[in-house]
C-alpha cells in the first residue's frame, strides 16, 4: 500500500497470527478484563495504552477475541462518552504542539511542513468521521478549539 504524503510505497510490516479464538493460556476471564479496562481508563490511561497494558501486564494478547468487543466498546457500554475519536484526538495534539514549538521557533520548516502534513489527515480523518456519524457535521478543524478540546 502507498504512503499517504509520499510518492513511495512502503514496505510491509509485521503482522498479527490469525486466530478465531481466545488462546488457552490467557489466565483472566472476560468479566475480569472488563474490570481491568474501566479501572485502567479511570486511572487516565487511553485506549491504546490499555491494550498495551493488557498485553504487557496481564497477559491477554488481545481484547476483542478474549471479550469479544474492542476496548472503545467495552468502555462505551459502561458509559464512558468520548468528545472525539482516539486517533483523531492524538492528531490534534501533535499538532497543537507542534504549533506550539513554531511560534518559538519560526524558520524551521521542516517542522511547518510537517504540521501542515498532520492538519491534512486531521481533515481526512473528520471527513471520514462526518460521513459515518461519529462527528456532527458542522465539525470543523481550527487550531483554537483544538487547543481546547485537547485540554
Amino acid at each position: 500500500m502507498a504512503r499517504i504524503h509520499a510518492h513511495r510505497k512502503g514496505k510491509s510490516g509485521s503482522t498479527r497470527p490469525y486466530l478465531k479464538a481466545n488462546p488457552e493460556w490467557v489466565g483472566m476471564e472476560k468479566a475480569e478484563i472488563e474490570e481491568t479496562i474501566v479501572r485502567l481508563h479511570q486511572e487516565g490511561l487511553s485506549t491504546a495504552s490499555i491494550g498495551v497494558r493488557l498485553r504487557d501486564a496481564y497477559g491477554v494478547p488481545n481484547v476483542r477475541l478474549a471479550t469479544g468487543r474492542s476496548v472503545t466498546q467495552i468502555l462505551s457500554s459502561k458509559g464512558t462518552k468520548f468528545a472525539l475519536p482516539e486517533d483523531l484526538a492524538s492528531l490534534i495534539k501533535r499538532a497543537t504542539s507542534l504549533q506550539t514549538h513554531l511560534k518559538d521557533h519560526r524558520k524551521d520548516l521542516s517542522n511547518r511542513r510537517g504540521l501542515e502534513l498532520i492538519e491534512s489527515r486531521i481533515r481526512r480523518l473528520s471527513r471520514y468521521y462526518k460521513s459515518r456519524g461519529v462527528l456532527p457535521s458542522d465539525w470543523d478543524y481550527s487550531l483554537k478549539l483544538a487547543e481546547l478540546q485537547v485540554k
